[in-house]
């Protein structure tokens, strides 16, 4: 059997990749491809204290919130009933929101960004995206549509997203062995889509 595809949406919050993402999926079954569309955090045991200490909730360290995000995504690689892992060796194509690139932003906020790299080595090792699409829209634009859904999370700050997105680019840098398209959102919802898809296109090789 064929192995499947591994493709991630990153972005600031409020860029659009969530929706990027389900456009992507619902192209990608249209033409017959078996696509599974999943997120980070995840509805696991960590995923979801993850979930409480981002609206919130409860509250940790950050560097103890860094090592829960990778606790998270191991979890997510290799879980025995809906690890990704399994799903990509079976020829699926995997769409997650969000992966690493999210905690070497975030996180590499509050804690040195080569120490959060090193510290989501195994997951690097073990589950490499094909493509790692990043929705990139300029400050303004991110600020307005986290304010119009009237709820706000541990990271929706203004100056906390501005360094979030120079640590994308920062990560990108450190980094040059992965694949990265950097997408402008931007502009219209359907000229948006179609670069995603263009680009995706080429690294599932069709």
């Amino acid at each position: 059997m064929a192995r499947g595809k591994f493709i991630v949406f990153e972005g600031i919050d409020g860029s659009g990749k969530s929706t990027h993402a389900v456009l992507l999926k619902e192209r990608l079954e249209s033409e017959g491809h078996k696509v599974y569309l999943t997120r980070e955090p995840t509805d696991g045991e960590a995923g979801v204290l993850l979930r409480r200490l981002l609206t919130g909730k409860a509250d940790l360290p950050e560097q103890a919130i860094a090592g829960l995000f990778m606790t998270d995504r191991i979890d997510h690689i290799l879980n025995a009933k809906t690890g990704i892992l399994r799903r990509v060796e079976e020829g699926e194509i995997v769409i997650s929101d969000r992966y690493y690139f999210s905690s070497f932003a975030y996180n590499g906020s509050y804690a040195p960004m080569e120490w959060v790299i090193e510290l989501n080595r195994l997951a690097m090792e073990t589950l490499r995206p094909d493509l790692t699409v990043f929705m990139d829209i300029q400050p303004e634009a991110f600020l307005s549509r986290i304010e119009s859904r009237g709820t706000t999370e541990r990271y929706e700050k203004t100056e906390v997203l501005k360094k979030v997105r120079e640590n994308y680019f920062k990560a990108f840098s450190l980094l040059p062995e992965e694949k990265v398209a950097v997408v402008d959102n931007g502009r219209a919802l359907d000229e948006a889509a179609e670069e995603v898809y263009r680009v995706v296109k080429e690294a599932i090789g069709e």
